[in-house]
């Protein structure tokens, strides 16, 4: 190799190293490891989280042979009047004592609920195998037009694969919930747990805020 390409291929590779120096005008944007979060689109999702918040609770030692008292939501609706039937539901049948009037002497079990509306979000990738799957299906469909008789024939394979993954395949959304129960006493926290959940951007309501995710709870009004 002549000696000037040996100094335009030199100067290229430290050219290149001045660019990699750690500064920047501003942070880089980087991401999160994969993670996951449910998606709650159902009564019977409300009853698999009272069961486990239940569960929790009474497994408390702080709260062991204690009364309880589920207090109502402050802001009734569809989702607070049932998760509190379910909580209070699944917290007798586990065994605990669970009063109907507030007592002074009685734990209470509280819950709060805030919806997020995201703006704007960016890119967020498909699930794990859902390219290489959907990959997969195209090229099998066409296997008919090169060998098969009838091209129809294809799209039972590719079904079969669509059958497979799609139950474990939903859209991120721009909807969130987050949802605390809290077990306090004589003015102290005994127990506290915050559980998130996508949900569907027309459920947005049951949980106490408009589709156009306004704060849980608050009436919106022009007057000043």
């Amino acid at each position: 190799m002549p000696f000037r390409t040996w100094g335009v291929v030199l100067s290229a590779v430290l050219l290149g190293g001045c660019f990699g120096v750690n500064t920047s005008q501003a942070p880089i944007a980087t991401t999160y490891p994969t993670s996951e979060q449910q998606r709650m689109q159902a009564a019977q999702h409300w009853e698999v989280l009272a069961e486990h918040e239940a569960g929790e609770i009474l497994a408390k030692r702080d709260l062991w042979g204690k009364s309880l008292y589920v207090e109502e939501h402050e802001q009734e609706t569809a989702f607070s009047r049932g998760f509190r039937s379910l909580l209070t539901s699944e917290l007798v049948e586990q065994g605990a004592i669970v009063r109907t009037q507030p007592n002074a002497g009685a734990a209470h079990v509280s819950f709060d609920v805030q919806v997020i509306s995201h703006e704007g979000r960016g890119f967020v990738r498909p699930p794990q195998g859902a390219l290489t799957a959907l990959a997969a299906g195209i090229a099998v469909a066409t296997i008919p037009f090169n060998h098969w008789t009838e091209p129809a024939l294809g799209l039972i394979p590719a079904a079969a694969l669509a059958d497979t993954f799609s139950g474990s395949w939903t859209t991120t959304g721009q909807q969130e919930t987050i949802i605390t129960t809290q077990v306090s006493q004589y003015d102290t926290l005994r127990y506290s747990s915050s559980n998130m959940y996508y949900i569907n951007a027309g459920d947005s309501n049951h949980y106490g805020a408009s589709d156009t995710g306004d704060s849980a709870g608050l009436p919106l009004s022009s007057d000043w």
